[in-house]
């Protein structure tokens, strides 16, 4: 099953005219220049009329994103300041906190 994320299905469908069939959501990506997983991912929806972007965003299989344990190890390795919380690093050892180093411990 072709998978996209919510940022690509909203740059495809960012000129299309609501209320819309899925053949019209369709055309209107493939105009935009959509990558061939979103296509595929809309092509997938139910054949109904949709009220709005947030009603496709339901019916679209979204790409589940990283495993859990893939992400957290990126959030031990990750240096980027200014990120929130959440994307921080997992906290230092308290000897490397206060001191700036470990010791060779």
């Amino acid at each position: 099953m072709a998978t996209t994320d919510v940022e690509r299905l909203r740059t495809a469908l960012s000129d299309a005219d609501f209320p819309a069939q899925k053949d019209d959501l369709v055309r209107d990506a493939e105009q935009a220049g959509a990558d061939g997983d979103t296509i595929r991912a809309l092509n997938s929806i139910p054949p109904v009329e949709y009220a709005s972007l947030d009603e496709v965003e339901q019916s679209v299989p979204f790409d589940p994103g990283p495993p859990d344990a893939e992400t957290g190890e990126r959030r031990r390795r990750h240096a980027k300041p200014g990120l929130s919380q959440q994307e921080k690093d997992v906290p230092e050892h308290p000897i490397v906190e206060e001191l700036g180093e470990n010791r060779g411990s």
